[in-house]
Protein backbone atom coordinates (compact mmCIF):
# COMPACT_ATOMS: atom_id res chain seq x y z
CA UNK A 1 0.00 0.00 0.00
CA UNK A 2 1.07 3.50 -0.96
CA UNK A 3 0.86 5.82 2.46
CA UNK A 4 0.89 9.36 2.07
CA UNK A 5 1.84 11.45 5.00
CA UNK A 6 2.50 15.35 5.51
CA UNK A 7 3.40 18.00 7.83
CA UNK A 8 4.61 21.68 7.88
CA UNK A 9 8.11 20.32 8.84
CA UNK A 10 9.61 17.61 10.58
CA UNK A 11 7.22 16.87 13.08
CA UNK A 12 5.21 14.32 11.02
CA UNK A 13 7.87 11.73 10.55
CA UNK A 14 7.33 11.21 14.59
CA UNK A 15 4.14 9.83 12.75
CA UNK A 16 5.63 8.07 9.96
CA UNK A 17 8.32 6.17 12.24
CA UNK A 18 5.04 5.04 14.62
CA UNK A 19 3.93 3.62 11.06
CA UNK A 20 6.98 2.12 10.02
CA UNK A 21 7.28 0.28 12.91
CA UNK A 22 3.80 -0.83 13.50
CA UNK A 23 3.04 -1.40 9.66
CA UNK A 24 6.01 -2.22 8.17
CA UNK A 25 6.60 -3.25 4.44
CA UNK A 26 4.30 -0.23 3.02
CA UNK A 27 5.25 2.27 1.37
CA UNK A 28 5.22 5.96 2.32
CA UNK A 29 5.54 8.72 1.01
CA UNK A 30 6.27 11.88 2.86
CA UNK A 31 5.87 16.00 2.58
CA UNK A 32 7.27 18.15 4.78
CA UNK A 33 5.78 22.07 3.68
CA UNK A 34 9.34 23.48 5.49
CA UNK A 35 9.03 26.88 3.75
CA UNK A 36 6.45 27.67 4.60
CA UNK A 37 6.42 26.14 8.71
CA UNK A 38 5.07 26.86 11.13
CA UNK A 39 1.54 26.72 10.92
CA UNK A 40 0.51 27.28 14.08
CA UNK A 41 -0.10 31.17 13.99
CA UNK A 42 -1.56 31.00 10.20
CA UNK A 43 -5.13 31.73 9.61
CA UNK A 44 -7.73 29.07 8.57
CA UNK A 45 -7.61 30.06 4.74
CA UNK A 46 -3.90 29.86 4.75
CA UNK A 47 -3.93 26.09 5.99
CA UNK A 48 -6.48 25.11 3.74
CA UNK A 49 -4.65 26.59 1.03
CA UNK A 50 -1.42 24.91 2.38
CA UNK A 51 -2.75 21.80 2.85
CA UNK A 52 -4.54 21.61 -0.13
CA UNK A 53 -1.13 21.96 -2.40
CA UNK A 54 0.29 19.34 0.00
CA UNK A 55 -2.64 16.63 -0.73
CA UNK A 56 -2.44 17.42 -4.27
CA UNK A 57 1.60 16.37 -4.33
CA UNK A 58 0.68 13.08 -2.39
CA UNK A 59 -2.23 12.52 -5.42
CA UNK A 60 0.14 13.00 -7.90
CA UNK A 61 2.36 10.22 -6.07
CA UNK A 62 -0.49 8.12 -6.85
CA UNK A 63 -0.90 7.48 -2.94
CA UNK A 64 -3.98 5.25 -1.49
CA UNK A 65 -4.37 6.93 1.57
CA UNK A 66 -3.16 10.10 3.02
CA UNK A 67 -2.45 10.63 6.76
CA UNK A 68 -2.53 14.49 8.16
CA UNK A 69 0.37 14.30 10.17
CA UNK A 70 0.05 17.43 11.53
CA UNK A 71 -2.27 18.47 14.79
CA UNK A 72 -3.15 22.29 13.30
CA UNK A 73 -4.22 20.70 10.07
CA UNK A 74 -6.17 18.19 11.84
CA UNK A 75 -8.06 20.95 13.63
CA UNK A 76 -8.75 23.14 11.06
CA UNK A 77 -10.41 20.98 8.58
CA UNK A 78 -13.88 19.53 8.50
CA UNK A 79 -15.95 16.48 6.45
CA UNK A 80 -16.40 19.20 3.28
CA UNK A 81 -12.88 19.58 2.58
CA UNK A 82 -11.87 15.70 3.42
CA UNK A 83 -14.56 14.86 0.67
CA UNK A 84 -13.33 17.24 -1.86
CA UNK A 85 -10.54 14.28 -2.54
CA UNK A 86 -10.88 10.68 -4.00
CA UNK A 87 -8.12 9.27 -1.59
CA UNK A 88 -9.37 8.78 2.30
CA UNK A 89 -8.14 11.96 4.56
CA UNK A 90 -7.30 10.64 8.01
CA UNK A 91 -6.79 13.14 10.49
CA UNK A 92 -4.23 13.09 13.53
CA UNK A 93 -6.70 13.68 16.28
CA UNK A 94 -10.15 12.10 16.24
CA UNK A 95 -8.17 8.89 17.18
CA UNK A 96 -6.35 10.59 20.16
CA UNK A 97 -9.88 11.83 21.38
CA UNK A 98 -11.48 8.63 20.70
CA UNK A 99 -8.60 6.73 22.28
CA UNK A 100 -8.61 9.38 25.49
CA UNK A 101 -13.04 8.94 25.89
CA UNK A 102 -12.78 5.61 26.12
CA UNK A 103 -10.19 5.51 28.97
CA UNK A 104 -12.12 7.83 30.97
CA UNK A 105 -8.62 9.50 31.47
CA UNK A 106 -9.49 12.10 34.28
CA UNK A 107 -6.34 14.74 35.25
CA UNK A 108 -5.38 15.26 31.72
CA UNK A 109 -3.67 18.11 29.87
CA UNK A 110 -2.76 19.16 26.56
CA UNK A 111 -0.13 20.88 24.90
CA UNK A 112 -0.54 22.30 20.97
CA UNK A 113 -0.03 24.95 18.71
CA UNK A 114 -2.02 28.38 18.93
CA UNK A 115 -4.67 27.45 15.69
CA UNK A 116 -4.97 24.07 17.24
CA UNK A 117 -6.27 25.63 21.02
CA UNK A 118 -8.49 27.85 18.81
CA UNK A 119 -10.16 25.32 17.21
CA UNK A 120 -11.74 23.57 19.90
CA UNK A 121 -10.76 20.33 18.17
CA UNK A 122 -9.88 18.76 21.26
CA UNK A 123 -12.20 20.41 23.93
CA UNK A 124 -15.50 19.70 22.67
CA UNK A 125 -14.25 15.70 22.75
CA UNK A 126 -12.55 15.39 25.99
CA UNK A 127 -14.20 17.13 29.20
CA UNK A 128 -11.74 19.26 31.16
CA UNK A 129 -9.03 19.57 29.35
CA UNK A 130 -6.51 21.38 30.80
CA UNK A 131 -4.80 23.42 27.56
CA UNK A 132 -2.02 25.29 26.99
CA UNK A 133 -0.79 26.95 23.64
CA UNK A 134 3.09 26.66 23.42
CA UNK A 135 3.66 28.59 20.20
CA UNK A 136 7.66 28.13 20.57
CA UNK A 137 8.37 24.52 20.50
CA UNK A 138 7.76 24.11 17.10
CA UNK A 139 10.44 26.94 15.53
CA UNK A 140 13.22 25.89 18.83
CA UNK A 141 12.65 22.14 17.37
CA UNK A 142 13.03 23.29 13.79
CA UNK A 143 16.19 25.20 14.31
CA UNK A 144 17.42 22.58 16.38
CA UNK A 145 17.34 24.58 19.64
CA UNK A 146 16.63 21.77 21.96
CA UNK A 147 19.79 22.48 24.24
CA UNK A 148 19.50 26.33 24.74
CA UNK A 149 18.70 27.98 27.55
CA UNK A 150 15.61 29.50 25.87
CA UNK A 151 14.03 26.19 25.10
CA UNK A 152 14.55 25.34 29.16
CA UNK A 153 12.84 28.37 29.94
CA UNK A 154 9.98 27.69 27.62
CA UNK A 155 9.50 24.55 28.98
CA UNK A 156 9.15 25.60 32.23
CA UNK A 157 6.79 28.39 31.40
CA UNK A 158 4.44 26.50 29.12
CA UNK A 159 4.41 23.10 31.54
CA UNK A 160 4.77 24.93 35.22
CA UNK A 161 0.96 25.54 35.14
CA UNK A 162 -0.20 21.85 34.12
CA UNK A 163 2.51 20.69 36.91
CA UNK A 164 0.86 22.74 39.21
CA UNK A 165 -2.48 21.34 38.33
CA UNK A 166 -1.19 17.71 39.10
CA UNK A 167 -1.85 16.31 35.95
CA UNK A 168 -1.28 12.93 35.34
CA UNK A 169 -1.67 12.30 31.43
CA UNK A 170 -0.54 14.89 28.58
CA UNK A 171 -1.81 14.95 25.17
CA UNK A 172 1.33 16.10 23.02
CA UNK A 173 -1.29 17.48 20.43
CA UNK A 174 1.71 18.56 17.78
CA UNK A 175 3.27 16.22 15.99
CA UNK A 176 6.61 17.89 16.55
CA UNK A 177 6.46 17.60 20.00
CA UNK A 178 7.29 13.85 20.67
CA UNK A 179 11.06 14.91 20.01
CA UNK A 180 10.71 16.66 23.49
CA UNK A 181 9.64 13.80 25.15
CA UNK A 182 12.50 13.18 27.09
CA UNK A 183 12.65 16.69 28.42
CA UNK A 184 9.12 17.05 28.92
CA UNK A 185 9.23 13.72 31.29
CA UNK A 186 12.26 15.10 32.92
CA UNK A 187 10.44 18.08 33.98
CA UNK A 188 7.33 16.35 35.26
CA UNK A 189 9.94 14.24 37.52
CA UNK A 190 8.66 11.23 35.09
CA UNK A 191 5.34 11.46 36.79
CA UNK A 192 3.67 11.66 33.67
CA UNK A 193 1.83 9.58 30.93
CA UNK A 194 2.63 11.24 27.39
CA UNK A 195 0.04 10.55 24.53
CA UNK A 196 1.77 10.09 21.07
CA UNK A 197 -0.96 11.29 18.60
CA UNK A 198 0.97 9.09 16.20
CA UNK A 199 1.57 6.22 18.10
CA UNK A 200 -2.73 6.29 18.86
CA UNK A 201 -2.84 6.70 15.26
CA UNK A 202 -0.79 3.66 13.71
CA UNK A 203 -2.53 1.51 16.60
CA UNK A 204 -5.78 1.94 15.46
CA UNK A 205 -5.75 1.85 11.62
CA UNK A 206 -5.85 -1.58 10.02
CA UNK A 207 -3.50 -1.10 6.95
CA UNK A 208 -2.61 -4.40 4.69
CA UNK A 209 1.25 -5.15 4.72
CA UNK A 210 3.11 -5.38 1.62
CA UNK A 211 6.17 -7.13 0.66
CA UNK A 212 8.89 -4.61 1.58
CA UNK A 213 9.29 -1.05 2.97
CA UNK A 214 9.94 1.44 0.94
CA UNK A 215 10.51 5.38 1.99
CA UNK A 216 10.43 9.02 -0.14
CA UNK A 217 10.73 11.99 1.86
CA UNK A 218 9.96 15.02 -0.24
CA UNK A 219 10.21 18.85 1.53
CA UNK A 220 9.59 22.04 -0.34
CA UNK A 221 12.56 23.59 1.37
CA UNK A 222 16.22 21.81 2.15
CA UNK A 223 18.79 22.55 4.10
CA UNK A 224 21.11 21.00 5.97
CA UNK A 225 19.71 21.83 8.89
CA UNK A 226 16.71 19.91 7.49
CA UNK A 227 19.01 16.78 7.25
CA UNK A 228 20.59 16.50 10.28
CA UNK A 229 16.74 17.00 11.87
CA UNK A 230 15.37 13.83 9.11
CA UNK A 231 18.38 11.47 10.52
CA UNK A 232 18.20 12.44 14.40
CA UNK A 233 14.36 11.29 14.07
CA UNK A 234 14.04 8.51 11.10
CA UNK A 235 17.26 7.21 9.95
CA UNK A 236 19.93 8.19 7.14
CA UNK A 237 17.25 8.44 3.96
CA UNK A 238 17.39 9.92 0.65
CA UNK A 239 15.53 13.44 0.37
CA UNK A 240 13.72 14.82 -2.31
CA UNK A 241 13.02 18.20 -3.48
CA UNK A 242 9.85 18.94 -4.71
Amino acid sequence: MRIGLFDSGIGGLTVLKEFIKKHPNNHYVYFGDTKNMPYGNKSKDELFELADKSIQFLIDKKVDIIIIACGTISSNIDDRFKNKYDVPLIDIISPTIDYVSKFNYDNIGLIATSMTIKSGAFTSGIKDLKVMECPDFVPLIENQQLDSEICDLKIKEYLEPLKKDKIKYLILGCTHYPILENKIRTFFDNDIKLINMGSVLSESLKIKSGHETKLELYFSKINDQLISNVKMIIGDEEIKLK
